[in-house]
Parts: C-alpha cells; structure tokens; sequence
C-alpha cells in the first residue's frame, strides 16, 4: 500500500509538464537537477538554526538588549490564591461577570479583588521585553543576511531582469551550488520557526503565521521538486526584502526609541506595499502564471503552485491592511 501510494505521489504527471519523466532530469553532461532527496537535510539543519539562534540570544542580543538599554517594567504579583489559580488553568483567563461573582464567593475576596488578581496574573503571564528583543533580533540578522545573500545569488542572472528568462528551457535546467546553498538555508529557518513557533512570543496573528511558515515551506519544498528554483529564488529573496526592516522597528520599539521606530516603520511599510501587493502579484505571479503556458499546456503541479502564491497573497493583503493602519498612526 505504501509504495502504491507512492508511485502515485511522484507519478511524474502531478510534478511534471507532458512528455517529461523523471529521468529527464537526471543528472549528466555536468547538469545537475534538484532531487528531492537533497530536502531532507533541511531538518537536522532547522535544529541545527535552533542551537546557533539559543547561541545568538544569549551572547549576542542579551548584551545587545543591555547597550540599547532595553528595560523591563515593574509588574506587581498575583497573591497566591489556589481558587482562582484552578480557574486560571483550567478554565479561563478572561472570566465573564457570572463567573467573577462566583470566584468571590469561592475565595473569599471582593469581585474588584477578584478581577485585580486576574489582571495581575495575565499579566505575570506576558513574554518579557527582553524576550521579544531576543526574537526579533535574531530574526533580523537572518532576515538581513538572507537578502543580502539572496540577491548575490540572483542579481547577476538574467531572469532578475527578464522574467521571461525563468521559463527558458524549463524544466531542462541545471541547479547552481549557491541556488542549493540558498534553497536548503531558507527552507531550514522557516522549519525553525514552525518547530519554535509555540515557545515564541504569541502575537494576536498566531494563525496567519503558521498558515504563512506552512504555506511557505510547501511552496519552498514544491518548486524544489518541480524545478521552478529561479522563480522560487525570485520569490524567497522578495519576501527577505521588507522582513529586516520590520524587525529592526521591532528591536528599536522594545528600546523605547520611538521616533526611530517609527520612521523605520514607515520605510518597511512603503517597502512592503510595493513588493508584496505589486511586484509579487504583477510582476512575479504573473510570470507564474502566464509565461508556463507559452512552453507547456497546464499541469496539476502548475495550480498547486499558483494556488499556494494565491494563499501568500492573501496573507499579505490581510497584513497590509494592518500595516497600513498603523502606519497612518505614526504619521
């Protein structure tokens, strides 16, 4: 049953333009062709991002967070209270009127005592500002690294300037050492970030994030196996683009520079418009999505992959909609 299932999930008419095996894309004659084989090492090496990032925060934003002098406000404590600690867990840590009135009685306190303990107590609860420091700045080093390393890997081929050129000779095209450097790097921190994502500071977008990691490691790991990999590193080093600059707003809020941040802020959401709500979907899937079909009829792997861009699209309208309101804020 296994290798039924199997042979249908690599039947080459899912991945593949008519006409093309998988033996096509063999390696000889000094080509060399993404396998899938080559992902696997994606996972040892998410951990691997894990340990250096556990590294990086303790020995590089800790002090980091001290220079900028990153300060933590005084929370006053929840006094002990076994009742109301038992709802806390197990029930909620928003309590409806009904329910404060009810927790009074239990333990003895007044309901405005009774809905001070929970104010205190969520309170206890919320990620510390060195925490949220120590995340965002080792986000921004990648972020920064990345884009710096994505467009030396891309800026000197021709498809960064004629996006005809990701197409040509498709799927007939040989992968380069920093293409694979650059795949297997990118698609290991966001399996870092998937595997931390329930330990990280939990933001009010949870959902859209892990929707986000998801869909971007889906579309990382297909356009591997189908060799889209100069529309996938088009893609990937866009998105590195604006990710630095929001999180150095990030770092700069948690300093209490305000006007920095702002103004970095400003910078990331022109940034962000403009690479994500036009030249990701006018440029880059409409490349995607209109080019293919000149070289080859439609394909299942041909809709899956612009279905998934549909997804991330999605996500960015959702978040410069947010974006867009904040930075009305500032300004």
């Amino acid at each position: 049953m296994l290798q039924t299932l199997y042979s249908y999930f690599w039947w080459e008419r899912l991945w593949l333009p008519a006409n093309l095996t998988w033996a096509d894309l063999e390696d000889r004659d000094g080509r060399v062709y993404a396998k899938a084989s080559d992902l696997y090492v994606t996972i040892p090496l998410a951990f691997l991002f894990l340990i250096v990032r556990h590294l990086f925060e303790m020995y590089v934003a800790t002090p980091l967070a001290g220079l900028l002098n990153v300060k933590e406000k005084i929370r006053l404590k929840a006094t002990p209270n076994p009742v109301l600690e038992k709802f806390y867990a197990a029930t909620t840590k928003h309590p409806k009127q009904a329910d404060v009135e009810m927790l009074s009685k239990q333990s003895g306190c007044t309901v405005r005592q009774v809905e001070r303990w929970f104010r205190r107590r969520r309170n206890q609860d919320r990620p510390s500002l060195l925490k949220k420091f120590r995340e965002a700045s080792w986000r921004f080093t990648f972020y920064l690294i990345a884009f710096i390393a994505g467009m030396a890997v891309i800026v000197d081929k021709p498809w960064f300037y004629d996006l005809r050129e990701v197409w040509k000779g498709y799927p007939i095209q040989s992968m380069l050492p920093s293409q694979y450097w650059y795949y297997m790097i990118e698609l290991s921190f966001y399996w870092s970030l998937l595997f931390s994502i329930a330990s990280d500071v939990k933001r009010k977008d949870f959902k859209e994030q892990i929707i986000h990691h998801v869909a971007t490691i889906i579309l990382i790991s297909f356009s591997w196996f189908a060799n889209y990999i100069r529309a996938g590193t088009l893609i990937m080093a866009l998105h590195d683009s604006s990710d630095y600059l929001l999180e150095s707003a990030k770092m700069f809020n948690y300093a209490g520079w305000r006007n920095t941040c702002n103004n970095i802020f400003i910078v990331f959401a022109a940034v962000f418009i403009v690479t994500r709500l036009v030249i990701l979907p006018f440029w880059i899937m409409h490349c995607t999505v209109v080019y293919p079909l000149d070289l080859y009829p439609a394909f299942f792997g041909y809709y899956f992959f612009n279905f998934m861009m549909v997804v991330l699209q999605s996500l960015h309208i959702f978040w410069a909609y947010l974006i867009i309101r904040m930075a009305q804020k500032f300004i």
